[in-house]
């Protein structure tokens, strides 16, 4: 009678391990199907910036180095695959020449008013909305997997298989949390 005791107890305490396992590699793989979805976003974006950009060029020939400074800083960001704090830190850049772009094409009222930049103002600003959401959905799963590496008994089992946390991907500026509004 005391052996399948004994055995009643260990077989709940092994199902519970292979529970706590399981749902700490659930939370690993949304994890990397978020950060997969941010991807997804940016390289959307990086594809949409070129076109904008030779729009602006029509009208804004003179300001050029605006111009490159978009385009390096979107090939930068682009060719970054480091980690959510490297990539973060290009965005940044990107975003700041992106605001650049939309202030300069202040001054040119026909380009203001070309449809073709319209459109292509208009992606872009859904694609940040869209950047922004997966983003959020990221640190939501960043943040669960790190609960569970640190919270007792899972904790346990984070250490033994070698589970890591992950890094938030953030932005350094509270300006640029925001996505970025451009009125004409």
């Amino acid at each position: 009678m005391g052996i399948f005791i004994l055995l009643g107890l260990g077989l709940i305490v092994l199902i519970s391990i292979v529970a706590m396992y399981n749902g700490l590699v659930r939370v690993k793989n949304h994890c990397g199907e978020s950060w997969s979805d941010i991807d997804t976003e940016l390289n959307r974006r990086y594809n949409l910036i070129p076109n904008l950009v030779e729009t602006v060029k029509g009208y804004a020939a003179y300001e050029k180095g605006v111009l490159e400074g978009v385009i390096q800083a979107r090939n930068k960001a682009m060719a970054n695959n480091g980690t959510p704090v490297e990539q973060a830190k290009d965005e940044n850049i990107l975003i700041g020449g992106l605001r650049q772009l939309f202030a300069l094409a202040e001054s040119y009222p026909d380009l203001k008013a070309n449809q073709n930049f319209l459109e292509l103002q208009k992606e872009l600003s859904n694609t940040e909305d869209r950047i922004q959401r997966t983003r959020r959905f990221y640190n939501g799963n960043v943040r669960d997997l790190s609960n569970r590496i640190e919270v007792f008994p899972s904790n346990i089992i984070a250490n033994i298989f070698g589970f890591q946390k992950r890094e938030y991907f953030e932005l350094d500026d509270e300006a640029q949390r925001a996505v970025p509004r451009v009125e004409f």
